[in-house]
Order: structure tokens, then sequence, then C-alpha cells
């Protein structure tokens, strides 16, 4: 009883099996230095291992035989969340803005509403542009749809539409993205 609730801590401290934890038949190992040693049982490569003082890593679980590597694993683990945090530094977030606009919204304020799209989408983001019908505007949605088509039309210097208008429910719905 005691042995099982060792082992469910050991597998959540990592997602990676090391040393005792490799219970497979055949390994294929790798060495400290990244030479391939061969395919050997796991207690040959345990005892490799243990000879240089390091750990065994299984790093390829899937593969056919598995791919385990001879390695110091706190230093390992730690080269690894590295490499992640570079991964996300070098990540662009793209957001998605919304600017809502009603049916009979005047050329004013249309400008407007462009101008904010315009810098939205400069930023990089993409533009989510909304017409919302209320009441009696329902029955008039195909004859709004030139104000959408207008919106695109002003930004088409800087934006390309990526999804063309389309009804949902209460509302039309059309997406923008910068040009590249």
């Amino acid at each position: 009883m005691e042995r099982l609730r060792i082992v469910q801590e050991v597998t959540t401290i990592s997602d990676l099996m090391i040393n005792e934890q490799i219970r497979d038949r055949e390994v294929r190992v790798i060495g400290e230095d990244g030479e391939q040693l061969g395919i050997m049982s796991s207690r040959e490569a345990m005892k490799l291992a243990e000879e240089a003082g390091l750990d065994l890593v299984k790093i390829a679980p899937t593969a056919k035989p598995p791919v385990c590597k001879i390695v110091d694993y706190g230093k390992f683990k730690y080269e690894q969340t590295r490499k992640e945090k570079e991964a996300k530094k070098k990540q662009k977030i793209i957001d998605v803005k919304e600017i809502r606009l009603s049916p009979n919204i005047d050329t004013n304020d249309l400008n407007t509403k462009v101008n904010a799209a315009r810098k939205f989408l400069t930023k990089g983001d993409k533009v989510k542009v909304t017409l919302r019908f209320r009441g009696r505007e329902m029955a008039h949605m195909a004859s709004s749809k030139h104000i959408l088509d207008d919106v695109a039309q002003q930004l088409s210097d800087i934006a390309v539409v990526e999804k063309a208008p389309k009804v949902e429910g209460r509302s039309m719905t059309m997406f923008l993205t910068e040009k590249r």
C-alpha cells in the first residue's frame, strides 16, 4: 500500500520517467556526450548511468524501442524549462478586438469606428466588426450589409477580410486582419 503511494508521488513530479521507473525490456541508449550506445536492456543502461554517476531519463517514450539518455536529471530539467521560456518569449499573441455598429449609424460615427479599427489593426490585432440589429431593424438585415462592406473598403489599404459578413442570430459579423 505504501509502495503504491510513493510511485504516484514520483510520477506527479515530472512527466518523464527516470531510473527505476523505466520498465521497458529494451531501450536505445544515448550517452552523456550525445553518442549512440546502441540498444540494450534497461538494467544494463541503469548500470551504465550509475557508473557515470548520472540518471537514465526516457526522452522518447513513443519510439520503438524507447530512447533513453544518460544525463544529470536536475540539469536536464532546468535546460528544458529554460527552452520553454525562450519559446514563450518569441510567441506573438494576437487579440481579437470588436467594433460594434448599428444599422442606422451616421457617417461621422462610422469614420470614428473605422479609425479605431485601423489603430487595432496596426498593433497587429484582428478586428471583429459586428453589426447589431434590434426590433424592427431585423426586417432589413440584407439592406444593411453595405455598412460592413464600407468598413472593409475604407480599411482595404491595411486590412483584408478574413471572414466575409455572416448573419448569426441578431447580428452580422465580419473579421479583418492586417495585410501581410
